[in-house]
């Protein structure tokens, strides 16, 4: 697994004929979000846009994979403009230059992923709150599964992929050594990692 906390150019010997996957963390703001947390948010996908560029030479996108959707095309951007703006503009523009944008989600396991997400943060006694999260971890792991299982069988030979979607999740998964992990992490990810750890210290 190779780690880019600084735009460098890998050596590209390493990983010719090896399937490649560059991994970033989805980050996006949030309703009535700071000025100052809007502009973390910014400067981290233009970070992220350099690095792409730069971890590029190594394999040129050809496959997208993308966390909350399971639509394709036009429609897959325009429910990603709605939730991430900065990152619907870097999927547009790999998708002109030829990247496929594939669904990564099922929408038959997203829907109830959500709903039993969306219960936990309402119930009130222990024994609801722990049938309930029965429920959501069942559809956590499907959810994961299906997500792995659309890589593996997506990503083909010498391919490399470019995969969004959260940390914490991405690092459940044990990929196969034929795939080599960029993982994607410019410095503005740990401002805005302390950022989110101050604030809700402070609340």
């Amino acid at each position: 697994m190779v780690q880019l906390g600084k735009i460098q150019k890998p050596d590209v010997s390493e990983f010719t004929g090896k399937r490649k996957l560059y991994c970033i963390a989805n980050i996006y703001s949030f309703e009535d979000a700071p000025d100052e947390f809007n502009k973390l948010i910014e400067q981290y996908w233009y970070e992220v846009i350099q690095h792409i560029e730069k971890i590029e030479i190594a394999g040129k996108i050809e496959k997208i994979f993308c966390e909350t959707i399971y639509q394709h095309g036009d429609e897959a951007l325009s429910v990603l403009s709605k939730i991430n703006i900065h990152l619907s503009r870097i999927i547009e523009k790999k998708m002109k230059e030829g990247a496929a944008l594939l669904p990564l989600e099922s929408r038959e396991i997203l829907g109830p992923y959500t709903d039993w997400g969306n219960c936990l943060s309402v119930v009130f006694t222990n024994e609801v709150f722990n049938k309930v999260l029965e429920f959501y971890k069942e559809y956590s792991e499907k959810r994961l599964r299906h997500m792995f299982d659309t890589i593996e069988e997506n990503l083909s030979e010498a391919e490399a992929g470019l995969l969004i979607m959260k940390d914490e999740e991405r690092a459940k998964f044990e990929f196969p050594k034929d795939i080599e992990v960029f993982l994607i992490t410019p410095p503005s990810y740990d401002d805005i990692m302390t950022w989110l750890r101050t604030t809700h210290a402070a609340t």
